[in-house]
């Protein structure tokens, strides 16, 4: 039987109130899940298409907004029914930094976009000639005005009864220095690292401030509020790459000035890939208190590591949602539940991370009925 949208409710205020009942369950999710399944994409609409046309794209996120509402939430303490209120947005995934610093966005079959590193190779100096100062001016920007004009004009042919649309205006965040400048140099940037630290910290500090000038930029034509404090959050996948002595020389006091421009914190932060070697520093040099992981994970280990009152969220990998069994799904959030990582009740359940098409539908079932079992602090 439906958990009711009001046990739902409870769960989440409880938590909130550090006065928790049971896990939270949610999902990191966006709309490849539509354009990716046939299933929910029996019209077979691209990646590209739905990145080209506003009408593709405000047809494949109200199908998305319904996906939610009426199927995935019931595997999670999100409300079901459709919501009263929908923002539609541009969306550019995980490739909008790089393609504002210059690289070519490209398509593959059955794929998100990606980009191509414009820096790979002897010249890779020649991203420093980058016009920082008129960030409303840049190609890829431009062409996100664009797009929105495009949506904007396809979501007012729309039409569902009690639901209200919105258009999101462009507005940009920052996936960090170090995630970026692999974007553009590819891997050499690794061994720029070692080979010339130099180069390496004068590209990440380029990005980084270029980035800090267009967010600023695109928040004041939006006349929206930007870096509003004191808590802020980041992502900055690729350090994983690294180790804890080279983020502290090299890429520490990047992550300090990007979260000084919210304020003392407390903060939190996003890392998929094997990143928590990294997380008691972030924990105790920056304020971050809020770890939203990926994959791979020791999630007791990660208690203890942490301690009781550093939120953590994280769970079964994605590779065990969408290939393992339902009882395969059951043992292994089973297994994290019991782990330790609940103590402190700061702990929320969710894939590991971001919730891949096609997933069968008796494996999100199982998640979420582990949780319900196991997830109880009383």
């Amino acid at each position: 039987m439906p958990i009711p949208n009001s046990e739902k409710q409870q769960v989440w205020d409880a938590y909130r109130a550090r006065k928790p009942t049971r896990v939270p369950v949610t999902y990191g999710v966006n709309p490849r899940v539509i354009l990716l399944d046939p299933a929910f994409n029996p019209q077979g609409t691209s990646f590209e298409e739905y990145y080209r046309s506003g009408a593709a794209a405000a047809d494949i996120q109200l199908r998305f907004m319904d996906y939610q509402a009426e199927y995935l939430n019931r595997f999670s303490d999100n409300p079901m029914g459709r919501p009263k209120e929908f923002t539609f947005y541009v969306d550019t995934q995980n490739i909008y930094d790089a393609a504002y610093f210059g690289c070519p966005v490209r398509f593959h079959e059955g794929q998100v976009a990606d980009v191509s590193p414009i820096l790979a190779g002897r010249d890779k100096n020649r991203i420093f000639a980058f016009d920082r100062d008129h960030p409303l001016e840049n190609p890829f920007v431009r062409e996100c005005f664009a797009r929105h004009e495009s949506l904007v004009a396809a979501v007012a042919k729309l039409s569902v009864p009690g639901v209200t649309f919105q258009v999101r205006p462009i507005l940009m965040g920052w996936d960090g220095p170090v995630t970026i400048a692999v974007q553009l140099r590819g891997v050499e940037f690794m061994t720029d690292l070692v080979d010339d630290p130099a180069y390496a910290l004068k590209l990440m500090r380029f990005l980084q401030e270029g980035a800090i000038l267009r967010n600023r930029a695109l928040a004041a034509r939006a006349g929206q509020p930007i870096f509003q404090g004191p808590s802020g959050g980041h992502a900055d996948d690729s350090i994983q790459l690294i180790g804890p002595a080279m983020y502290r020389e090299m890429v520490l006091s990047l992550h300090r000035e990007w979260y000084a421009l919210f304020g003392p914190g407390p903060h939190g932060i996003h890392l998929c890939g094997d990143a928590t070697r990294h997380f008691p520093m972030l924990h105790k040099e920056l304020n971050v208190c809020s770890f939203d992981t990926g994959f791979p994970v020791n999630h007791g280990k990660l208690r203890q590591a942490l301690g009781p009152e550093v939120e953590i969220l994280g769970g079964p990998e994605v590779q065990i949602l969408l290939g393992g069994t339902r009882d395969e799904v059951y043992a292994r959030t089973k297994g994290i539940l019991q782990s330790g990582v609940m103590t402190g009740g700061r702990f929320i359940l969710r894939e590991a991370n971001n919730l891949p098409p096609c997933c069968p539908e008796a494996n999100l079932a199982a998640m979420y009925q582990a949780c319900l079992h196991f997830g109880r602090y009383r």
